[in-house]
């Protein structure tokens, strides 16, 4: 027969057992990972057009993950669209984190 001593002391073994898995799992969900605002826009110097029509896609600060940085891409022109308007990228932030939204042509 066993005796009630060994029996408490195996289930409170295999309850401490059990739950260490749970644990674990609950501190790794508990990590929270925050990107830093991105740094204010600079001041670019902008070129002459190449051609007539052309529209000028302003500078943005794009995140390096292995950097963990962010870097400057500069602004460029690009030939236009007739009818079409470009809106620059722009950094949004959600919860603790920051999403680039890439820009575009609008009608």
């Amino acid at each position: 027969m066993i005796s009630r001593r060994s029996l408490l002391g195996g289930l409170l073994t295999a309850g401490i057992a059990a739950a260490a898995p749970i644990a674990a799992s609950r501190q790794a969900d508990a990590q929270i990972f925050i990107q830093p605002p991105p740094p204010p826009l600079r001041i670019e110097r902008r070129p002459p057009p190449p051609r007539p029509g052309w529209v000028w896609v302003s500078g943005f600060w794009t995140w390096d993950p292995r950097r963990r940085a962010y870097v400057w891409v500069p602004g460029r022109w690009v030939a236009g669209r007739p009818g079409w308007r470009y809106r620059d990228g722009t950094w949004v932030r959600r919860g603790n984190t920051w999403v680039y939204r890439p820009g575009g042509w609008w009608r």
